[in-house]
């Protein structure tokens, strides 16, 4: 007794993840970042203490969200899968009948003590549910498999599309397409699905909204509306080029600090930290989200189940994609949707939800180990 007390003493690290369950490099990776985040938008906010005070009432939220889930085991979790994307189902159709709206969109539920996005939650309820569904099967899955797979998927993903959600409706479809990515679709499967993808995109394009449209022209050409539609990717860019190296400087961005870069504490932060920090503050910021990536896919492929398996794996290329996307719109590569910057942008749900997300990862890590005593 004694020498085991003597064990952990000589660890503290150890002692953290016996009583927390927490992978220690990723949590404190997910800290730097939350810590960036909160500077930057103190900056971008023009010094706001108002919203520094709410964002980091919602970080304590969500990293309390990330124990709680961390204590959880993934097997539990698998349990729970079908009923909470019904629930996240439900609540999707709520919000048609009778959610809140604003900016032209109704996609809020009002609680009375809490307003939040349900959307947000089925970043992490329809991978759950996905994995659940293909972790009782034999795979590589069966075309029918495949099939009943992207039912599952298109579900709550037409439902955000309604609101309408472009920008989210993308990152949840994308969630639920990596799950049936990792159980092992075949090469030639995908290549049907991307030729049918490109056969349909001219139907596609008439069922897009003209403001949707709108936004992938300016992609092509931003100078056809500098003072509409492409203002925001022309400022963000020249916010982005000015940052040089090294960055003007901590709350000496000249974009910034005089507004020309619209949504700068939300969507558009990159291009505040860009400017700010230079080239070397991004390479930076860069590669704390690529060791989050990387470390979860690290814990994905260690798990012992092949639902732990499948939805970390999904989880950590999701988080991925929700970078890759927000930095390609705010530096003109893609479309601008409507994706905020992973915890370092202004928010509430998206923020809670993504660390909870990160609590389901470290469940796997944790646990896995337990299991291997």
């Amino acid at each position: 007794m004694l020498v085991a007390k003597a064990s952990l003493y000589e660890h503290p690290l150890r002692v953290i993840y016996h009583f927390l369950k927490v992978d220690t490099a990723l949590f404190m990776a997910l800290v730097i970042l939350c810590m960036s985040g909160l500077v930057v938008l103190y900056s971008a906010s023009g010094g706001d203490i108002d919203a520094i005070q709410k964002q980091l009432a919602r970080l304590a939220i969500g990293f309390a969200g990330l124990l709680l889930f961390a204590q959880i085991p993934a097997d539990q979790l698998r349990s729970w899968s079908l009923w909470l994307y019904v629930i996240g189902v439900a609540l999707l159709v709520l919000v048609l009948v009778s959610g809140e709206s604003g900016k032209g969109a109704q996609r809020w539920l009002n609680l009375g003590f809490v307003r939040f996005q349900p959307s947000e939650l089925m970043k992490i309820w329809l991978p759950m549910m996905m994995a659940w569904y293909y972790s009782e099967r034999v795979l590589p899955p069966s075309l029918k498999d495949i099939f009943v797979g992207f039912v599952i998927l298109l579900v709550p993903t037409a439902l955000i599309i309604k609101q309408p959600d472009l920008g989210t409706s993308i990152l949840v479809a994308g969630a639920g397409l990596f799950v049936i990515f990792l159980a092992g679709i075949r090469y030639r499967v995908i290549a049907v699905f991307v030729g049918l993808l490109l056969a349909t995109a001219p139907v596609l394009w008439f069922y897009l909204r003209d403001y949707q449209r709108g936004r992938i022209l300016t992609l092509l050409d931003p100078e056809r509306a500098p003072l509409g539609a492409g203002y925001h990717i022309i400022q963000s860019k020249i916010a982005i080029g000015s940052g040089g190296v090294y960055g003007r400087g901590w709350l000496n961005g000249t974009q910034s600090q005089l507004d020309f870069i619209p949504e700068r504490s939300t969507d558009f932060i990159f291009s505040v930290f860009s400017e700010e920090f230079g080239f070397i503050g991004t390479s930076l910021l860069t590669m704390v989200y690529l060791f989050i990536v990387v470390r979860g896919l690290v814990i994905s492929a260690r798990a012992q189940t092949c639902y732990a398996r499948l939805l970390g794996g999904a989880i950590s290329l999701s988080f991925f994609s929700y970078v890759f996307v927000n930095i390609g719109m705010v530096s003109g590569m893609l479309p601008v949707v409507g994706v905020p910057l992973p915890l370092i942008s202004y928010g509430g749900t998206s923020m809670v939800t993504l660390l909870i997300m990160f609590g389901v990862l470290m469940s796997i890590n944790s646990h896995r180990k337990l299991l291997g005593h």
